[in-house]
Formats: C-alpha cells, sequence, structure tokens
C-alpha cells in the first residue's frame, strides 16, 4: 500500500472505532450492557486496528491483535501498562458476555470498558495524528 492508502485505511479504521463507541453509549443509556460491552470492546479494537494499519501489520485473531498491540507499543511505553491491562480486561468481559451462558455484566463493569473505550480512542487519535503529521 502507498501512504495514501495507508492513511485511508488508518482513519477509516478510526472512524470504524468512534462509530463503535458511539453505539456502546447509547446502549448503555438504555440499559443493555450486554451490548454496549461488546460496542466498547469493539471500539477498543479498531482503534487497536487503526494504530497497526500504520506499519501494515494485520492479524485475523482478536488475541493476535491485541498481543501484537501489547508487544510492540505497551511493553515499549508507546502506550501505558495501565492502558493495556484496560484493554485485557475489556477483551475478557467482551469474551464472558458473548460466550459464557447467564454470565451477566454489571452497570460498572460496563461503564468501566466505555471509559477504556474512550481513553483508547483519545490514545490512539494522538498516536496517529502524531505520525501522520
Amino acid at each position: 500500500m502507498d501512504n495514501k492508502e495507508v492513511e485511508s485505511l488508518v482513519r477509516y479504521r478510526l472512524e470504524q472505532s468512534k462509530e463503535n463507541f458511539e453505539e456502546a453509549e447509547a446502549l448503555f443509556n438504555i440499559n443493555k450492557y450486554k451490548g454496549a460491552s461488546n460496542r466498547a470492546y469493539y471500539s477498543i479494537f479498531h482503534a487497536i486496528k487503526a494504530i497497526l494499519a500504520l506499519e501494515q501489520a494485520d492479524f485475523k485473531k482478536h488475541s493476535s491483535v491485541i498481543a501484537y498491540f501489547n508487544k510492540e507499543y505497551v511493553s515499549k511505553n508507546i502506550f501505558s501498562r495501565e492502558l493495556g491491562k484496560r484493554v485485557n480486561e475489556a477483551r475478557f468481559f467482551r469474551e464472558k458476555s458473548d460466550y459464557v451462558d447467564f454470565y451477566i455484566i454489571t452497570k460498572e463493569e460496563c461503564k468501566e470498558q466505555i471509559e477504556t473505550a474512550k481513553l483508547m480512542i483519545e490514545s490512539a487519535e494522538r498516536y496517529i495524528n502524531d505520525k501522520l503529521k
């Protein structure tokens, strides 16, 4: 991909992230915590995929995307360890919500995921804007 195509992909994924975040907030506001949790996680996931697109890194599995982000960005202090921890927690809650029968995410857990999504978007946007200068 040339630079223009890379930038288009990065911006597209970042917009997906923001759209997922808006969906998470809307679902949270009507007490649909399972759906809100899912959308918050995907907001985080797409923000990370936007970052990885800068270097044209991509993976099919969610676990690989997050592992790469942690290895190449969190462990090298490009993004905080706290953010890395929160991303891992968001993945945990999303998987439990989506795949464990009878698991019900709490309002507080869901709210934390939405806060993590907001932090991830803000952090990703700063990083991306700095790299695309």
